[in-house]
C-alpha cells in the first residue's frame, strides 16, 4: 500500500439497536460516539439498522407486510382494472 493515502484501519464496534447486538471488528469507518467494550477498552461505535442478528434472511423469521391494505388502496385510487363496455 502507498503510505499516507489510506484511512486508519482500527477496531470499531458495530451495534444493531433493533436486536440489541454488538460486535467488535476492524474497519476504516469513523464515529464521534464511543462505547466501553467487554475488554475494558473504549472503541468508536457505529449504529446500524440491520445486521445478521436482525435480518430476516439470517434469523429465519419473516416480517409481515400489509399487502392487503396496499391492494385495496390501489383499487380505490385506480379502480379494479376492469373496463365496462
Amino acid at each position: 500500500m502507498k503510505p499516507g493515502i489510506h484511512p486508519e484501519y482500527r477496531p470499531v464496534v458495530f451495534r444493531d439497536r433493533a436486536a440489541d447486538y454488538a460486535f467488535l471488528t476492524r474497519s476504516t469507518a469513523t464515529s464521534d460516539k464511543t462505547i466501553a467494550w467487554e475488554d475494558g477498552n473504549t472503541y468508536p461505535v457505529i449504529d446500524v439498522e440491520v445486521s445478521s442478528a436482525s435480518h430476516p434472511f439470517y434469523t429465519g423469521t419473516q416480517r409481515v407486510l400489509d399487502t392487503a391494505g396496499r391492494v385495496e388502496r390501489f383499487e380505490r385510487r385506480y379502480g379494479n382494472g376492469r373496463s365496462e363496455q
